[in-house]
């Protein structure tokens, strides 16, 4: 925790006592981002691109379809992270309001809420009831209190719609040139597949242990889990493609 986050001492609580920083992971909303984009990014254009390389020679239509492909996908992909983002923090918005109407309308209710809360973490007698009366004597810290604590709810950060969508999209982009690559850059097909197999599965590893390293994780239990991952989505994306494609 922050140590500027804490009471000072002049509030009741002594200063920490000497220690190493406390370290915790806390972009795990950014890495979910990336791990959707990037996962889609470089299943889905594999899928397509390998597809097409079975009934299309010309490798520039391959990276025409594909390059449209990564295109529609990224404003989809982002928009639906904006959307999904926008989404949480209209709810965290309604359910904080539902939590200030109901302290001020049933206080009674809401401190008996606030007392069972804190007797499941061991609170009893005299220490229960001053602990209640602490939280429910601010509104504010009231209401952050139950949204915490009863509903599991953390306020979304600001502009966190934006980035989702910007994170999302990029990582899509990034993701969907990796398998598309060896297509703009060598002229049969066949070779083509072949090295855009080799770097999809490269990426996907290099990808899970990044991942992996990133929260803390065994990384090559990570590494292998995403390239098992992806490789079921792209092998099964490629089939369709192939079935569709005659």
């Amino acid at each position: 925790m922050d140590p500027a986050a804490l009471p000072a001492a002049s509030d009741g609580l002594p200063p920490p006592p000497p220690g190493p920083p406390e370290q915790h992971f806390t972009g795990s909303e950014t890495v979910r981002d990336l791990v959707i984009g990037m996962a889609d990014g470089l299943t889905v254009p594999f899928a397509l691109a390998a597809g097409l390389s079975g009934a299309v020679a010309a490798n520039p239509l391959i990276v025409t379809a594909g390059l449209a492909e990564i295109a529609a996908g990224c404003v989809a992909m982002g928009l639906g992270g904006y959307l999904a983002a926008r989404t949480d923090a209209q709810h965290y918005v309604a359910e904080r309001r539902r939590e200030e109407a109901e302290t001020q309308d049933f206080p009674d209710r809401e401190r008996w809420e606030v007392a069972a809360i804190l007797h499941r973490y061991g609170l009893r007698g005299a220490v229960l009831q001053q602990a209640t009366e602490a939280v429910a004597s601010d509104r504010r810290r009231w209401v952050d209190f139950m949204m915490r604590f009863e509903l599991e709810l953390a306020e979304p950060g600001a502009g966190r719609a934006l980035r989702s969508a910007a994170t999302i999209g990029g990582a899509y982009v990034v993701g969907g040139l990796i398998p598309l690559s060896p297509y703009m850059l060598l002229d049969e097909s066949r070779p083509a597949l072949v090295a855009s197999c080799a770097l999809t599965g490269a990426a996907l590893l290099a990808f899970g242990w990044l991942k992996a390293r990133a929260t803390d994780l065994p990384a090559l239990r990570g590494a292998l889990q995403t390239l098992g991952i992806g490789g079921l989505a792209a092998a099964a994306a490629f089939a369709v493609a192939r079935m569709v494609g005659g």
